[in-house]
């Protein structure tokens, strides 16, 4: 019987705190995996810009929030930031949510809850982390930007920052039951019985 065994960090607080330590695993895990693309949820671009420095080396895919996401005709990731990652080689994608654009629509106008965000909730019980983590990854495999037959780590967090990374086979939103995740690096738990 053959059997893989790998470790998870389990962090006790949520959020912007854990964005080092989660960019340094997330590294481990795909040298010792042979993995050579990350993706990366940003907002602001903070977490995207740090993502380059410290996987330098690897492809980069850094995933804002759509324009419009926080206000109409806004994008908040800013300028210098955008510039900053696409220096240090990472590439920048913004555009509809997986699981959001219209179903959201729908929502907010009629009240009620279509399938993305159905599926969106169902991920938020691990973690806001790992929701965001599966949602990039469906995005950077519909804009061509990861292939489908190849794993990728996908990072992502609550909030701010970063605190979930998980080794993810892409799929594109279309085929999102042949999205797998296959490990889980690091992830926040504050409820476990360990941590705060």
């Amino acid at each position: 019987m053959s059997e893989i065994v790998s470790s998870c960090t389990y962090f006790a607080e949520t959020g912007q705190t854990n964005t080092g330590r989660t960019l340094q695993l997330a590294r481990a895990r795909a040298k010792e995996l042979g993995i050579d693309k990350v993706i990366v949820a940003t907002t602001s671009g903070a977490t995207g810009v740090q993502a380059v420095e410290v996987l330098r080396g690897l492809e980069v895919v850094v995933v804002t929030h759509s324009t419009g996401f926080n206000a109409p005709d806004t994008q908040e990731l800013s300028e210098s930031n955008g510039a900053a990652i696409q220096a240090a080689g990472g590439k920048l994608l913004t555009c509809q949510h997986a699981f959001g654009g219209v179903g959201r629509a729908v929502r907010r106008k009629l009240s009620t809850y279509q399938v993305e965000e159905i599926i969106a909730y169902t991920l938020r019980t691990f973690c806001e982390g790992m929701k965001v983590a599966a949602e990039i990854c469906l995005m950077a495999a519909d804009a061509g930007l990861v292939r489908t037959d190849e794993p990728v780590i996908s990072i992502a967090g609550t909030g701010s920052g970063a605190d979930t990374a998980v080794v993810l086979r892409p799929a594109n939103a279309q085929d999102f039951f042949d999205l797998q995740f296959l490990e889980i690096i690091c992830m926040p738990a504050p409820g476990h019985p360990g941590g705060s």
